[in-house]
């Protein structure tokens, strides 16, 4: 796992602009209205996330077009998944361990 994809998730704004991605490509003034922010703000949290190859940029005439690359985020869902084979794990031992006591009370 990558922690530069992790490092630039962590701000409130960029995260923001990733859902907003997740519906499809937009210009980056089109981001910057949605978030309420100014241009020159959502072009450098968008150069973050370029940098973090979690985007990529396409100009059409002089409007830069953005849109999520799914690499990071499957790879992000793999790393992820050793972890959620881990809480399922003990959330089952928990479960029967709760199971138990419900037995044990209920004779």
């Amino acid at each position: 796992m990558d922690t530069t994809t992790l490092n630039a998730l962590a701000e409130p704004n960029r995260l923001q602009i990733v859902e907003l991605l997740r519906e499809g490509p937009l210009s980056v003034g089109e981001i910057a209205v949605r978030l309420d922010l100014r241009q020159p703000q959502a072009s450098k949290h968008l150069k973050v996330l370029n940098e973090a190859a979690l985007v990529e940029v396409r100009a059409d005439a002089n409007r830069r077009i953005y849109r999520l690359r799914p690499e990071p985020f499957m790879e992000m869902d793999t790393w992820l998944e050793s972890f959620r084979s881990t809480w399922e794990d003990r959330f089952d031992r928990l479960s029967d361990y709760l199971n138990q006591l419900k037995k044990s009370d209920n004779p």
